[in-house]
């Protein structure tokens, strides 16, 4: 199995002592991902079930929690959702390809599941403090579904939240100051019904494992 490397929305071809450095910060981390996938390919054997889509990360330590400031100024955790599949991807408003053609693709899959739509929640958390607005948010939330929440938190507190997640994020200066971009990882977290985290959904995955995911999670109550 060849190992999940998150996509990043930039790529450069020539790769300096930091490119290196992040290079085998995400080798790692996705090292860590393909190991518990193999143990829960084995127990999906095992029992008869089908492999999920998504890298399976049941009972993970990490990315199963948070307690972050909404859109609209609420603060949010994962219990703010029982009873629905949480999806959360971290990216930034300003990002031209990864971050919204993932969001596109969550918006799909709420409409492909039919009345459990309802049942799915997206949560966008941004890596670009300094630009991304709560305003900004809510527009750009909007644009995708009116159902879609966008979270936050202070540029002081966002390493940390990241590390929790295994988030890479980078700051790629412009041409003027606030032209820059961010280079990131690019995966998305699923999450049950009871809210624990259950999946690590690659970039490029497709909309329809998505779904196949959120209806198995859905159906276990």
């Amino acid at each position: 199995m060849t190992a999940p490397r998150p996509a990043s929305c930039l790529y450069s071809p020539t790769l300096s002592s930091a490119g290196i450095q992040r290079r085998r910060w995400l080798a790692g981390a996705g090292a860590s991902l393909v190991s518990l996938a193999s143990v829960s390919l084995l127990s999906a054997c095992g029992s008869g079930q089908p492999p999920f889509v998504g890298i399976d990360i049941t009972g993970a330590d990490y990315a199963n929690q948070f307690q972050l400031m909404d859109h609209n100024g609420q603060m949010r955790t994962l219990a703010d959702f029982k009873g629905k599949a949480v999806v959360i991807f971290f990216g930034f408003t300003q990002c031209p390809d990864v971050c919204p053609t993932t969001m596109s693709e969550i918006a799909q899959a709420r409409q492909m599941l039919g009345a459990d739509g309802d049942r799915l929640q997206a949560l966008f958390v941004s890596i670009d403090p300094e630009r991304d607005t709560p305003e900004i948010m809510r527009e750009y939330m909007a644009n995708f579904d009116p159902t879609f929440l966008a979270l936050y938190a202070p540029e002081n507190q966002l390493p940390e939240v990241a590390k929790h997640f295994k988030i890479y994020y980078k700051k790629v200066e412009g041409a003027t100051p606030t032209s820059y971009t961010m280079d990131h990882s690019a995966g998305s977290y699923v999450y049950d019904a009871q809210g624990r985290v259950r999946l690590y959904h690659r970039y490029g995955t497709g909309v329809e494992g998505l779904v196949s995911d959120v209806k198995r999670l859905l159906a276990e109550g």
